[in-house]
């Protein structure tokens, strides 16, 4: 069950206006395609793993307890290829010799991790787990590419799970994922891995994205998966309160909810100041949710994401009672 929340941005924030000053681009034209007003970017000398450390230790606050079995860390973004950062996270958190390790579904990396800890807790393996997903997204764009740089954020969220009852208020599940590895160039860094180290054309080390085929993907599956673990748990579209998407796009999360067949209002929605934080997103959609009063103990919250490779999925839960550390 879920027992504690924490959220961290960098301190800079670039808005659309200052993104105007150097990319054919302007903020009406970013916020009628992406429903993005401003982005957090991490500074020079500052990395995944700092962010990291700072969201889990708000989340160990929140819960009121830092004693955790594991920690996994959902992120595209390692601070290295080798070794993995999570360890890292760990020591710095002063958290022992626990579990540690990196779990990389990118966008849709929060509800793969989630899932990912729960299964150590229903596995026996671990009473309660620090989940966190963090994402320095904003390193692997072209700077002059106006399709990616309004879109994309960084920052990272994490939560704590521990045991419980499902009949508790924070029960989560059950979970449902899916991938598509046919359709992985949709979404991709073509160079910097063991295929393709290195490449003569500067485009293979930076992130692209096909839009169009990722907006109609990631609505349907979005809405796929979510119907399957609203089936799986008993509701209706009348018994979700609150619907928590990967805040990727404001249009495919309207689109998604339509789909679904649920209200706008439905929705927790914090892109406008955030831009797509990748697998940190849903949790900072959370700690606003909680702060502007949006989320409520017993809601009952649908979570659904969408990812490179291709990846998505969706779980289920109650809102507990707690307060964002």
């Amino acid at each position: 069950m879920l027992a504690g929340l924490g959220g961290w941005l960098p301190p800079r924030i670039v808005d659309n206006d200052e993104l105007s000053g150097h990319l054919d681009t302007s903020d009406e034209w970013i916020r009628t395609r992406t429903g993005i007003g401003q982005r957090h970017v991490i500074d020079p000398g500052m990395s995944t793993v700092d962010m990291a450390v700072e969201a889990g230790r708000r989340a160990l606050h929140s819960a009121g307890s830092r004693d955790v079995d594991a920690l996994v860390l959902a992120t595209a973004t390692p601070d290295q290829i080798c070794p993995a950062s999570a360890p890292q996270v760990a020591s710095r958190l002063g958290l022992g010799h626990i579990a540690a390790f990196d779990v990389n579904a990118v966008c849709s990396g929060f509800v793969y991790a989630l899932a990912t800890a729960a299964g150590l807790i229903s596995a026996g393996a671990a009473r309660s787990v620090l989940m966190i997903g963090a994402d320095a997204f904003t390193t692997l764009l072209n700077p002059k590419d106006r399709g990616t740089v309004p879109i994309f954020g960084d920052g990272a969220g994490a939560v704590v799970l521990r045991a419980g009852e499902p009949d508790e208020l924070g029960a989560i599940g059950p979970f449902d994922l899916h991938s598509d590895g046919d359709l992985a160039e949709l979404l991709i860094v073509p160079a910097g891995g063991a295929k393709q180290k290195t490449s003569d054309n500067p485009q293979d080390h930076y992130f692209s994205m096909q839009g169009p085929a990722v907006f109609r993907h990631a609505t349907a599956r979005m809405a796929e998966s979510s119907r399957t673990v609203m089936e799986r748990v008993g509701w209706t579209v009348s018994d979700v309160d609150r619907f928590i998407g990967h805040q990727a796009n404001i249009r495919i999360l309207h689109a998604t909810a339509k789909q679904l067949g649920l209200p706008a209002d439905s929705l927790v929605v914090n892109i406008e100041r955030t831009g797509n934080t990748s697998a940190a997103s849903i949790p900072l959609a959370m700690v606003d949710g909680v702060n502007d009063g949006t989320l409520q103990a017993g809601d009952r919250v649908l979570v659904s994401a969408f990812g490179a490779g291709l990846t998505w999925g969706a779980t289920a839960l109650r809102w507990p009672d707690l307060t964002p550390g």
